[in-house]
C-alpha cells in the first residue's frame, strides 16, 4: 500500500487513503446499491488532490476564486461524498450512512444544487467532461476581462475525473477537441485508466491509444502508472500546472476495487456491493477494522480537517487581494460583484428595438440577432456563439472579438460542429459563475444537443438556447433540416422554458424573459422566413403570460384561433375573413406553453373561455400536446409527416398552413 509515499507520511497517508475506499464500500453496502470500484481506485488520487491541491474552502463552496473539481463519472459518487465529509463540508457522517436514501444529501449520482461542494450534477457519462471545459472557458474569459497586472482575482484551475466511460461518449470527444484547439491550460483533466467497464474488461469494446487521441487533440499527456504513487500523482498535476498552453491529460493506471482479495481488478466492483464477505476480507487485506462500519481514524480525520484552515486562509489572502483591487479600479470590482452574484445592471433592456408594420416584415431570427447586441451592450456577462452557423443564427455580438487562445475575452464563441458539447459546455460556463452562456444552431439539430438540455434543466440553470429555421418553412433543404417533432420533444423536458414568438417585437420580449428566468433554461424557437409585424394595440397581455388575447371580437366569440411563433399571423389573417363571412373569433397568441401554465386558472380561463368549445390549433409541427387546449370538440392543424424539399412559402401552403384552411376548418368545426 503506497510504498513509494515518503517515510515520514505513510502511516497517516495510508490511513486517510483507506479511510475514504472504506467509507465507500460500507456506505454502498448499506444502501446495497452502488459503485465501489472506482472510488477505491480513485482513492489516492483523490487525497492528494484534495488535501495538498485543490484550492478550496469547506465553510465557503461557493467562493469565486476556488478551484472547480468536477466528477465526471457521477456513479464514483461516494470519492466525492468521502472527501466532501472527511474535509470539512456540510455533509455529515450520517448523510454518508444514507447514501441513495429518499431525501439525503448524498443521491446515487452528484446533484448540484443538493449537496455542499458538488459543483455540477454528472450522472450521463461524457456531461461532466464538457461541463468542465465550460468552467476552464469562463474562467479564462473572466481572468482577461478582470484582471490587472499585479491585481490576478481569478485565479484558479478546473479539475476533473473521468473514465472509460466518459472517453468513449462522443460528447467528450467534442468538448476535448475545442478544449485544445482553444489552449484551456488551467483544465486538468485525471482519467481514471482502469480498463474495466460493466460489460468487463475495456478489450472487448475500446482499444484505441487515449493517450494519442488527446495529443492530437492538442492536449498536453502525463502518465502516472501506478494510481497508489500519491507522489507521482503530484509530479503529474505539478506539470500539468506548468504547462501554460495546453489542458492536460493525466493517464492514471489504477486498480478498480484496490485491495479487494476477489474483486480487484473485475467488472464485479462496477456496479454492485463488494458484499459483506468481500469487504470483512478487504478490510482485512487493508489492516482495517473488519467489524466496525464507517470507521474513521482521529489521525485521519485530523489530517483531513487541515483543509478547513488551508482554506480559510486562502479565501482570507483572496479577500485582501480583492480589497486592494476595489480601491485601484473601483468600476472594474463593481462590475465583477454584479457579474459573479448574477444580477442584471441597471437600464440593461433600455436599449431595445422597437418594429413598426411600417419596418416591413423581418424574421425573428433577425430581430433575435438585433435585440442580442441591444442588450449585450448592457448585459456584458453575456457570452456565446452557435454551432458553426452564426451568420444563420444571429448569434454575433457585433464590437466583441472571438473567443479565442489569444482573446479569452472575447464574446463570440466559435463552438464549430458540435452541438452536444456546445450544450454541455454552456452549463459549465453558466455553473463556473460570473457569465450569462447562449448557444444557437437550427431547432432540427436540438436532437444532439437534448442530453445536455436535460441535465440544465435538472440543474434549473438559466442557459439561453438560440434555435432557428424553426418549421417546414425551411423550404429548399428538405426533411432533414425541417424540425417537425423537435418543439413538442422540447416542452416534453420538465423545467425548460420554451418560447417561440411571434413577430420581431414578441423576439425582445422573449429575450428579456430569457434573462429575468434564473431558475430555468430557456430555448428561443425562432423562423428563417420573414413574419409581419403584429399590431398588439388590442392584445390583452403580452408574452409573460405565455398565451393571451391577440385579437378579439365583440361579444362572445364563436370559436378560438390559438397560434405559435409564426403561424400567430396567419391566425389573425383567418380570423377577419371569418368576421365576412359572420363568424365571431378570437385569436389567442400562445408562444410559450410552460408560461402560461403558471398563471392563476382564472387568467387561463379568461383567457381560453372554457364554454366555448369550438377551437382551432395552428403550428407547424407534431399536433402532440395541443389537445389540452382545443380540448375533443377542437381540431388542430398541424403536420404527421416529416416535410418536403421545396421553397418554404409553397411547403406551407401545401401542408394547410394557410388562412384559407384555417376558416375551412373551423365553418366546419361550427357547421
Amino acid at each position: 500500500m503506497n510504498k513509494r509515499l515518503s517515510e515520514s507520511q505513510v502511516t497517516i497517508d495510508e490511513r486517510c487513503i483507506n479511510t475514504i475506499r472504506t467509507l465507500s464500500m460500507d456506505a454502498i453496502q448499506k444502501a446495497n446499491s452502488g459503485h465501489p470500484g472506482a472510488p477505491m481506485g480513485l482513492a489516492p488520487a483523490g487525497y492528494v488532490l484534495w488535501t495538498q491541491i485543490l484550492k478550496h474552502n469547506p465553510a465557503n463552496p461557493n467562493w469565486a476564486d476556488r478551484d472547480r473539481f468536477v466528477l465526471s463519472g457521477g456513479h464514483a459518487s461516494m470519492l466525492l461524498y468521502s472527501l466532501l465529509h472527511l474535509t470539512g463540508y456540510d455533509l455529515s457522517l450520517d448523510d454518508i450512512k444514507n447514501f441513495r436514501q429518499w431525501e439525503s444529501k448524498t443521491p446515487g449520482h452528484p446533484e448540484y444544487g443538493h449537496t455542499p461542494g458538488v459543483e455540477t450534477t454528472t450522472g450521463p457519462l461524457g456531461q461532466g467532461f464538457t461541463n468542465a471545459v465550460g468552467m476552464a472557458m469562463a474562467e479564462r474569459h473572466l481572468a482577461a476581462q478582470f484582471n490587472r497586472p499585479g491585481h490576478e482575482i481569478v485565479d484558479h484551475y478546473t479539475y476533473m475525473m473521468c473514465g472509460d466511460g466518459d472517453m468513449m461518449e462522443g460528447v467528450s470527444s467534442e468538448a476535448a477537441s475545442l478544449a485544445g484547439h482553444l489552449g484551456l491550460s488551467r483544465l486538468i483533466c485525471i482519467y481514471d485508466d482502469n480498463k474495466i467497464s460493466i460489460d468487463g474488461s475495456t478489450d472487448i469494446s475500446f482499444t484505441e491509444d487515449v493517450a494519442m487521441r488527446f495529443n492530437a487533440y492538442n492536449w498536453h499527456v502525463v502518465h502516472v502508472n501506478d494510481g497508489n504513487d500519491g507522489d507521482a500523482v503530484k509530479k503529474a498535476i505539478a506539470s500539468a500546472k506548468a504547462e501554460t498552453g495546453k489542458p492536460s491529460l493525466i493517464v492514471l493506471r489504477t486498480n478498480i476495487a484496490y485491495g479487494s482479495p476477489n474483486k480487484q481488478d473485475t467488472s464485479d466492483a462496477h456496479g454492485a456491493p463488494l458484499g459483506k464477505d468481500e469487504i470483512k476480507l478487504t478490510k482485512k487485506n487493508l489492516d482495517w477494522p473488519e467489524e466496525t462500519p464507517f470507521f474513521i481514524p482521529e489521525n485521519a480525520l485530523n489530517e483531513f480537517r487541515k483543509c478547513k484552515e488551508t482554506g480559510k486562509n486562502a479565501e482570507k489572502k483572496w479577500g485582501d487581494r480583492f480589497t486592494a483591487y476595489s480601491k485601484k479600479f473601483p468600476d472594474l470590482a463593481e462590475k465583477w460583484t454584479t457579474a459573479v452574484n448574477g444580477l442584471l445592471p441597471e437600464g440593461w433592456n433600455k436599449n431595445i428595438p422597437e418594429f413598426s408594420v411600417s419596418d416591413g416584415p423581418l424574421a425573428t431570427r433577425a430581430a433575435s440577432g438585433k435585440v442580442l447586441n441591444a442588450l449585450s451592450d448592457k448585459v456584458t456577462t453575456l457570452i456565446g456563439g452557435s454551432a458553426d452557423l452564426t451568420p444563420s443564427n444571429k448569434t454575433h455580438i457585433d464590437g466583441s472579438e472571438e473567443f479565442q487562445k489569444d482573446s479569452y475575452g472575447g464574446r463570440n464563441i466559435k463552438f464549430g460542429v458540435r452541438e452536444h458539447a456546445m450544450g454541455g459546455i454552456l452549463s459549465g460556463m453558466f455553473l463556473h459563475g460570473g457569465v450569462r452562456p447562449y448557444g444557437g444552431t437550427f431547432l432540427v439539430f436540438a436532437d444532439y444537443m437534448r442530453p445536455s438540455m436535460r441535465v440544465a434543466s435538472l440543474m434549473k440553470l438559466p442557459v439561453i438556447y438560440v434555435f432557428t429555421h424553426d418549421s417546414i418553412a425551411v423550404g429548399e433543404d428538405g426533411p432533414t433540416h425541417q424540425p417537425v417533432e423537435h418543439l413538442a420533444s422540447l416542452r416534453s423536458i420538465p423545467g425548460l422554458n420554451v418560447i417561440r414568438p411571434g413577430d420581431a417585437n414578441e423576439t425582445g420580449d422573449a429575450w428579456c424573459q430569457a434573462l429575468k428566468t434564473t431558475d430555468k433554461p430557456t430555448a428561443l424557437i425562432l423562423s428563417r422566413q420573414k413574419l409581419p409585424i403584429l399590431d398588439r394595440s388590442g392584445a390583452s397581455e403580452n408574452l409573460e403570460s405565455g398565451g393571451y388575447i391577440l385579437e378579439d371580437c365583440d361579444g362572445k366569440p364563436d370559436i378560438i384561433l390559438i397560434a405559435s411563433g409564426s403561424e400567430v399571423h396567419i391566425a389573425v389573417e383567418a380570423k377577419q375573413m371569418l368576421a365576412e363571412k359572420g363568424v365571431a373569433a378570437r385569436v389567442v397568441n400562445m408562444p410559450s406553453w410552460e408560461l402560461f401554465e403558471q398563471k392563476s386558472q382564472d387568467y387561463k380561463d379568461s383567457v381560453l373561455l372554457p364554454d366555448v368549445k369550438t377551437r382551432v390549433a395552428v403550428e407547424a409541427g407534431i399536433p402532440m400536446g395541443w389537445e389540452r387546449y382545443v380540448g375533443t370538440e377542437g381540431a388542430i392543424i398541424g403536420i404527421t409527416g416529416y416535410g418536403s424539399s421545396a421553397p418554404g412559402g409553397t411547403v406551407l401552403k401545401q401542408y394547410g398552413f394557410t388562412a384559407d384552411n384555417i376558416v375551412q376548418k373551423s365553418l366546419k368545426l361550427i357547421n
